[in-house]
């Protein structure tokens, strides 16, 4: 139990430092947003509006919940679900998802969905992705009531919840159990990820919060490599990433750690970099997606752009 609470304190404590940062940058209402749309139907709304979530269940957990945003043009869709972050101890889809992300991607025409999972020290990280996966396959099997286009799909994390994205996207075993497997999802959007690679995110992170990843992951290689996206990179994967970091040295190297794994087993992978220093960097890229003042909101628009405009749609 003391192992756990290092972690939790750990992982956590930059984060909470910047909470009341957090809270300010959610609250704020964004800007109307002009962006590429997916075949943006007329008669849209012309005024940005935050749908009321409808919350929706994959398993028996109080934790296995997920809310659902209707798109604001109607028809088949595409989705986002987003994997919220907290170092895997923490966050949840209330509070972590931000109403500048969920106005502007359902104004664009999305169908957005923010999902919980399971966290440590109760479950495992395993059990965690395997809540994502459980989590997708729950929308896609009711696709035709959420107006869901089941050939567009993207999943999007932040910090942690980018972890177990990419981990979804790279390891067949956690789809398999759904009967899907990554290369039903179109495009994986990063925000500022950790543990892509496993072995060297602990060495990167020093000997405290090293110590603390090898709480969450385990000390033995063989389980952190199975947890490391960057692992699985040579085998089936989404069809594309995009892999946005801030100004941190650590976040940007497991980044192209990722990016490099990916490209070489020949599926595609972008990296780019937004402005933003330390925890507060990492925090705001998430709390101002969507935004028009958000520099990380017109590189994921055209990259969702471009992904859906190629002819395998």
């Amino acid at each position: 139990m003391k192992a756990i609470a290092s972690l939790s304190a750990t992982l956590c404590a930059a984060s909470l430092a910047a909470a009341p940062f957090l809270a300010q940058a959610q609250v704020s209402a964004p800007a109307p947003a002009s962006v590429p749309a997916p075949n943006t139907a007329p008669g849209a709304p012309a005024q940005p509006v935050t749908p009321t979530a409808r919350e929706l269940s994959f398993g028996s957990h109080p934790l296995q919940r997920l809310d659902f945003y209707s798109s604001a043009v109607p028809g088949p869709r595409p989705l986002i679900l987003f994997v919220h972050g907290g170092a895997w101890v923490g966050g949840d889809k209330s509070d972590s998802t931000g109403s500048a992300k969920i106005r502007h991607y359902t104004q664009a025409g999305y169908q957005l969905a923010s999902v919980n999972y399971r966290l440590l020290p109760e479950v495992d990280i395993e059990h965690q992705a395997d809540d994502v996966a459980a989590s997708l396959a729950a929308l896609l099997d009711r696709s035709a009531e959420l107006g869901i286009d089941t050939r567009r799909v993207v999943l999007m994390g932040h910090s942690a919840g980018a972890h177990l994205a990419a981990l979804v996207a790279t390891d067949p075993r956690y789809l398999k159990r759904y009967d899907l497997t990554p290369e039903d999802i179109g495009g994986v959007a990063l925000l500022d990820g950790a543990a892509y690679d496993v072995p060297s995110q602990i060495v990167d992170a020093g000997p405290l919060l090293g110590f603390a990843y090898q709480v969450a992951f385990g000390s033995g290689s063989s389980r952190q490599l199975s947890l490391s996206p960057a692992n699985h990179a040579g085998g089936d994967n989404a069809r594309d990433f995009l892999l946005l970091h801030v100004e941190r040295p650590e976040a940007q190297r497991q980044a192209y750690r990722l990016a490099e794994a990916l490209q070489g087993a020949g599926t595609r992978a972008t990296v780019a970099g937004v402005p933003g220093r330390g925890m507060e960097g990492h925090n705001r890229i998430n709390a101002m997606l969507g935004r028009t003042d958000s520099q990380a909101t017109p590189i994921v628009d055209e990259w969702l752009a471009g992904l859906f405009a190629r002819s395998a749609y």
